[in-house]
């Protein structure tokens, strides 16, 4: 079963495209950071602990070093450790995955070579708000899922080049979008990476095989593809797919950045922390005995001037772009869906109106402040490290 649609009952039908797993992983005067991108929905059914530990347990990594993040595409299979709530196929394939894991990121950590780095951004039009004011049959209005171009995003794209030394070649490349991977919806029954992961191989073609190019979904609660929920590949007439235009737009956004050689990054000082910080909930779906709170894991690395901030949830894109103008370092990278998979966490402003994000979040007004509170004491602590 693919994951991300309530109303999908069918089991996959084929592959359209392979997924991947992606690490990259640093190393500075002992102190590791590895950042891995998972071509899944995400960490439900409380998979992302146990996957977690099969990658700490073969790396050897301590756990704030560890970025595992899934892409958020609904056309991979869902994951499920539990046979009676989980298809068989998909437990199978979640325990194949975990060692699948772990083999990535070992391999990453023993093929550590020096390189230069550079950072640099661009921007795409890629991704929408899809919270789409219309009204209801008393005239009344409200937000569903949709496109409501009208409300402006944050549509920077983060892209951290890579290269052997003295080499002018792209040897790797991390890039960060703000969209959900969901051109794709859920009368497709065929297994793809979507945006995301159709970036990563446009990128991977383009620099030829031995470049790795790592895609991250940044804070994108509420944003979409500009083309969204499709059926399928249509390709009768000489159509080009939406997914595999949008993913193409966005991996040519990156080489126009890399092509720009941004700000170098040398000798950069490597540092990480975590924290699991306790937010307001809604009634009923508290998680401690004496009062509505619900917790949502941080976790934050510095490389030099350059941080990445990691939420296990689906944030709001406003949100992540707080952080970024906020952060004390010149460079944030906002990567959502890691560690973790606590659901939307809207803004508090957005409750007002409903919609879906704000229905199904188990997140209370206010968490959205506490989140962006915690995310930026930690960034200042890395940063007087």
């Amino acid at each position: 079963m693919l994951e991300g649609y309530a109303s999908r009952k069918e089991l996959s039908r084929e592959v359209h495209d392979p997924l991947f797993a992606r690490a990259v992983a640093f190393e500075q005067d002992h102190q590791r950071l590895v950042l891995v991108a998972v071509e899944n929905c995400g960490f439900y059914n409380s998979t992302a602990e146990p996957l977690r530990s099969a990658v700490l347990k073969a790396s050897g990594l301590k756990p704030s070093e560890l970025f595992l993040c899934a892409t958020h595409t609904h056309s991979a299979p869902a994951l499920g450790l539990d046979s009676p709530k989980s298809h068989t196929n998909n437990v199978q394939y979640t325990q194949w995955l975990g060692g699948r894991l772990a083999d990535v990121v070992s391999r990453a950590i023993g093929n550590l070579n020096p390189i230069e780095a550079r950072v640099g951004s661009g921007s795409s039009p890629v991704g929408a708000n899809r919270r789409e004011v219309t009204t209801d049959n008393e005239g009344k209005p409200k937000v569903i899922l949709g496109r409501n171009p009208a409300l402006l995003t944050d549509r920077e794209v983060q892209v951290l080049g890579l290269a052997r030394p003295g080499e002018s070649s792209v040897a790797g490349l991390i890039f960060a979008y703000n969209t959900h991977s969901t051109a794709l919806g859920p009368r497709n029954n065929s297994v793809s990476g979507d945006v995301h992961g159709l970036a990563a191989q446009f990128l991977e073609n383009y620099y030829g095989p031995a470049m790795i190019a790592t895609g991250f979904a940044g804070a994108s609660g509420n944003i979409d593809p500009w083309y969204r929920v499709l059926s399928g590949f249509k390709t009768n007439n000489g159509w080009i797919p939406e997914p595999i235009l949008l993913g193409t737009l966005l991996g040519e956004e990156v080489v126009h950045v890399i092509d720009r050689n941004g700000t170098a990054v040398t000798n950069a000082t490597i540092r990480t922390a975590s924290n699991t910080i306790t937010v307001p909930a809604k009634s009923g779906d508290e998680e401690s005995t004496t009062g509505a709170t619900a917790s949502m894991l941080i976790t934050v690395a510095r490389l030099g001037e350059i941080a990445f901030v990691g939420w296990g949830g689906e944030v709001f894109n406003e949100i992540g772009k707080v952080v970024k103008e906020k952060s004390p370092f010149r460079y944030t990278f906002v990567l959502t869906h890691c560690n973790g998979a606590a659901g939307y966490l809207p803004t508090t402003s957005s409750y007002s109106a409903g919609g879906y994000e704000v229905q199904s979040s188990h997140f209370a007004p206010g968490a959205d402040e506490v989140l962006i509170r915690e995310t930026l004491s930690l960034l200042q602590t890395l940063k007087q490290d």
